[in-house]
């Protein structure tokens, strides 16, 4: 039993550490950076927190209800120990006085003034809702960027290695034209020179590749490093919007407009709220009592209801209405702030997708010359018709429109990203 619990158990390892291991979707560090990434967090514990600030004005409607103990020792004055005669009852004496009991306080009616005060709070609430949603969305972009870029990155790696492979096989072709005496002593330093570029560019990538595994960890919110491998998903599919569907998209679910929008029904609630403090408010209250010298203490109760109106307070409730008018006015201006930059953000967002979508096009071309070019200039060389410069330049034209190439897939996937950022809503392609 105890071997097959061994077995179980190794079993049980090998495949959680194969699961590890797997490589992982963009869908998939999404999911990690939601569930892990401390800005989106702390963004949850701000909307708690609205939360819990709804209750405490709800609970402002609720009956107000305490308990109370009292024991006092306490000397008896002249007015306690003569009649109305001023005649002597008896003598001045010290006691122990005991009073318990509960209270309530109950709003009756304020002319709505609590409801303005919760409806201001629920507001609030679904300001920092969208708040979350506004830093949900950017933690989202910034791991698509870092996915897109780390793939980037990898397959410039595999440009750079290949750079090496072609030029290394350029110096054993040079070399072995010098060998025979066709080629000139020119030809070999040549292609030992482009294969040293060729070799640095190959560092400069491997290097690109690592700071590119650090930055997706940093868009994930991992502390630990990166275990897993991710899936190379370049492919293009063609995406198209117009700007007028884009911008309808943007004003209607941008979250940023909705938290300003929020906090302006949260200010106007607000303003409501201060105003009805120059209205009186209704008020009951109750206490059952026990008291008394001594054990047991005699019972009483009482209830009663105020009118409550404030007469004067210098000003106070005048101002802090005026303060919310303002503060409502700079809301108004900073929401159509934010509709003009969201708006200029859009049409550039737009504007980047079309130029990456023709960029793509043009890159797929020009790599598919540079690699007829190359077997040109490779077949010249061989038979001698062409020079070591024409197979050289050949060769780095080749690596050039790789990278433009990967540089192209990259702006295009980091553009739609951006632009379903840009209008909260995920794209589809046609």
């Amino acid at each position: 039993m105890q071997r097959v619990a061994l077995i179980a158990v190794a079993i049980g390892l090998a495949t959680a550490a194969a699961r590890a291991e797997e490589p992982k979707t963009l869908q998939d560090c999404i999911a990690i950076a939601i569930a892990q990434h401390p800005s989106l967090k702390a963004a949850s514990a701000s909307v708690q927190a609205g939360n819990q600030r709804v209750l405490q004005a709800e609970s402002n409607y609720l009956p107000q209800i305490t308990g109370f103990y009292d024991a006092t020792r306490q000397r008896s004055n002249l007015s306690q120990r003569t009649n109305s005669q001023g005649v002597t009852l008896a003598p001045a004496n010290t006691f122990n006085f005991y009073k318990t009991g509960v209270g309530f306080t109950q709003i009756l009616f304020d002319f709505g003034q609590q409801l303005n005060s919760i409806r201001a709070a629920q507001a609030s609430e679904q300001s920092l809702e969208a708040d979350f949603s506004t830093q949900q969305d950017t933690v989202v972009l910034n791991v698509k960027q870092a996915y897109f870029n780390m793939l980037a990155t990898r397959r410039l790696l595999g440009v750079a290695d290949e750079t090496v492979h072609q030029n290394e096989k350029h110096v054993e072709q040079a070399q072995g034209r010098f060998s025979v005496g066709v080629a000139a002593k020119f030809d070999v330093t040549q292609a030992q020179v482009q294969l040293a570029q060729a070799e640095l560019n190959q560092v400069s990538a491997r290097n690109n590749v690592a700071v590119a595994r650090e930055t997706l960890r940093n868009a994930l919110g991992l502390i630990a490093p990166i275990d897993f491998d991710i899936v190379d998903n370049f492919d293009v599919h063609t995406l198209s919007i117009s700007e007028d569907n884009a911008l309808s998209l943007a004003y209607d679910k941008r979250p940023e407009l909705q938290s300003l929008q929020a906090q302006e029904r949260s200010t106007t609630e607000q303003i409501a709220s201060l105003q009805k403090g120059y209205l009186p408010n209704l008020t009951g209250n109750g206490q059952y009592v026990w008291s008394a010298s001594d054990y047991p203490l005699a019972s009483s109760w009482m209830v009663t209801a105020a009118v409550n109106l404030s007469i004067f307070n210098g000003g106070l409730t005048t101002a802090q209405v005026g303060e919310q008018k303002a503060n409502l006015a700079n809301l108004k201006y900073n929401e159509e702030l934010e509709r003009e930059n969201i708006g200029l953000e859009v049409r550039q967002d737009v504007l980047n997708l079309q130029q990456s979508a023709e960029s793509i096009r043009v890159s797929e071309k020009g790599l598919q010359q540079a690699r007829e070019n190359l077997e040109i200039a490779e077949g010249r060389y061989k038979t001698g018709v062409g020079n070591i410069i024409e197979l050289t330049d050949a060769q780095a034209s080749l690596t050039t429109a790789e990278a433009s190439y990967v540089q192209a897939l990259y702006n295009y996937k980091t553009s739609v990203a951006a632009l379903e950022k840009a209008t909260a809503q995920p794209l589809t392609s046609d």
